[in-house]
């Protein structure tokens, strides 16, 4: 890919995710967005416990839905297919599932692949606190009311963050989770996981259920950046039950995105720090 064919701003953040591989910093921010306003405990309904959020909630869940929908049917966001669906079945007393981060869109790629699997109708996303808290107009909404669950520098947001998560988790709902924390636009290796959410899922007693997104360029068309159209694929992998630790169940969780990623590009996993995965 010759880089002088993608639009500058691409450009600048492939060559800081270049920069940031090289250097082992694999959760470094690559998206120049401004910081992020602190979100406080009341500025957070975890639960949807207000009849107003409750509203929101439906409107903003059809309204994204229709948005998403609308860019597959126009072949904008493509999904090639799933694989491991018989793995979904561990989504039926609630899960925490994990996935790779190259996209603003991935999460609904996983929602739209999974969804018929969720006895509950919702998937719950944990996201930045910058985009809970900065976005206005119509991406603002969404990012608030899509089920999201907002992370935050406040202790106290954080406590009801946990509680929320923990409570969800146990009535049976499914919370989505990106381990590698930071999303690298377009970069398709799986980067060394946090272990936050692993602990979340052990506290509740609930699976973990990994799942690895592949991309292929489209040969024909260009997006809006001058880089190939990414056509998709979900991997679901076998659930992990808790162990004995939470640092057990990253493991292993990294490990069967790793063994994916080798399996589908044919390539052994490397990058171009000396900094492992083991």
């Amino acid at each position: 890919m010759e880089l002088s064919k993608i639009s500058p701003d691409r450009q600048a953040a492939l060559e800081r995710i270049k920069e940031a591989e090289k250097a082992g910093r694999f959760d470094a921010e690559i998206e120049n967005d401004p910081e992020a306003k602190e979100l406080l405990p009341d500025q957070a309904d975890y639960l949807c416990k207000k009849w107003k959020n409750k509203l929101a909630r439906r409107l903003a869940n059809a309204i994204g839905d229709r948005y998403f929908l609308n860019l597959i049917k126009k072949d904008i966001l493509v999904i090639d297919g799933v694989t491991g669906e018989e793995h979904l079945s561990a989504l039926e007393k609630g899960a925490v599932i994990t996935c790779n981060h190259f996209s603003a869109f991935d999460n609904y790629i996983v929602f739209h692949c999974i969804r018929k699997y969720l006895p509950r109708k919702y998937l719950y996303k944990v996201i930045r606190e910058g985009n809970y808290t900065n976005f206005k107009g119509l991406y603002g909404f969404l990012f608030r009311h899509c089920n999201t669950l907002p992370l935050s520098r406040n202790r106290r947001t954080m406590i009801n963050f946990t509680s929320a998560v923990n409570t969800l988790l146990k009535r049976g709902e499914s919370i989505l989770i990106y381990p590698e924390q930071e999303m690298w636009w377009n970069y398709r290796k799986p980067r060394p996981f946090k272990v936050g959410g692993f602990k979340l899922a052990q506290r509740a007693g609930v699976p973990v259920v990994p799942t690895f997104i592949t991309m292929t360029d489209d040969p024909t068309r260009l997006d809006e950046n001058g880089y190939p159209v990414q056509r998709h694929t979900l991997h679901i992998m076998p659930p992990i039950y808790p162990s004995e630790s939470a640092e057990k169940m990253k493991e292993e969780a990294f490990a069967a995105c790793k063994a994916k990623y080798e399996e589908v590009y044919g390539v052994p996993l490397t990058y171009t720090t000396e900094e492992t995965t083991e």
